[in-house]
């Protein structure tokens, strides 16, 4: 072979590798652009997160499942998180206001600032239950939107489901169709197995829960609250509340629920004078979930009450 068409040869292939490296790197932007970093204040939200954007989502929860999401502090590990997030998750009506502000402030990123799309507030896409901290004394936090512990009623995170597959369909439009399918297949699934559940209990059921994070059982299950081991809202419970707990409720039968993060002395205490007996219950499904995980969480809370 002469050296003319040896160079030639060798001129094409240079020319034919230069051309994929090139179309290698126009392709990575788009390919990567096609993805969601998303932060979730809260575990039910990631589960939404990850059921919803399945492979074209990354997910990270903020808010540890055993701790109050009203009482954390905005660590810098949050604020590089959502540094680099394209969308945030939160549950909103004032649930995270003690922190998240002060994460989203110094993450510096304008993507997930208030009123953008990549700031999606749960608690706008749905109607809140009144919270206990708007009539009376409120000693302790005051949610003047309405009860934001809306993780425990799954009829209403169905409806969140469905308005974040449409807004992280406007984020990524090329995703939308699969986002909203999913998030319809996911709603189904919630409301079939409330019904099972709720089908599975003996109805009257009555319950005293430690906070107000357990009030949205009564929109899916056969129970009323009839009681706070609380005085107030974020207020320890004392020995004057509860003997007069004790007081109004002897002689009836029911359950005390609290979460596993909640002090057990005011359970004990009834579960003693009153033998309802008590259960301590995660309020959030692990961190690293989907939809399963909610849906066991669910099983959890039933569980606790009497069955048919």
């Amino acid at each position: 072979m002469s050296y003319r068409k040896t160079r030639t040869r060798m001129t094409r292939t240079l020319t034919t590798l230069a051309s994929v490296v090139l179309l290698t790197l126009l392709l990575l932007p788009s390919q990567a652009a096609a993805g969601l970093n998303i932060v979730a204040t809260t575990s039910t939200l990631g589960v939404l997160a990850r059921e919803i954007g399945g492979d074209e989502t990354e997910v990270r929860v903020l808010a540890p499942p055993d701790r109050d999401a009203h009482y954390l502090d905005a660590r810098p590990s949050f604020m590089a998180a959502l540094r680099r997030a394209d969308m945030l998750l939160e549950i909103g009506a004032g649930l995270e206001e003690g922190w998240l502000p002060a994460a989203q402030s110094g993450a510096r990123n304008r993507a997930i600032n208030s009123g953008q799309p990549g700031h999606f507030r749960a608690a706008d896409m749905i109607e809140l239950r009144r919270s206990i901290t708007m009539d009376g004394p409120n000693m302790g936090h005051v949610h003047e939107e309405g009860n934001p512990h809306f993780n425990a009623d799954p009829l209403r995170m169905a409806e969140i489901a469905l308005a974040l597959a449409e807004r992280m369909g406007e984020l990524r439009p090329e995703h939308a169709t699969t986002f909203t399918e999913r998030a319809e297949r996911a709603a189904e699934r919630l409301h079939e197995h409330a019904k099972a559940l709720a089908e599975q209990v003996e109805p009257g059921q009555r319950i005293v829960v430690y906070h107000e994070d357990l009030d949205y059982l009564e929109e899916w299950l056969p129970v009323e609250i009839v009681g706070y081991l609380e005085p107030a809202p974020g207020i320890p419970p004392t020995a004057r509340h509860l003997r007069s707990l004790v007081s109004d409720l002897e002689g009836t039968e029911g359950t005390v629920l609290y979460a596993a993060f909640q002090p057990a002395r005011g359970a004990e205490f009834l579960e003693r004078h009153l033998g309802w007996p008590s259960h301590a219950v995660a309020l959030e499904p692990p961190a690293d979930t989907a939809l399963d995980g909610y849906l066991k969480l669910m099983t959890t809370w039933a569980g606790t009450l009497p069955q048919r």
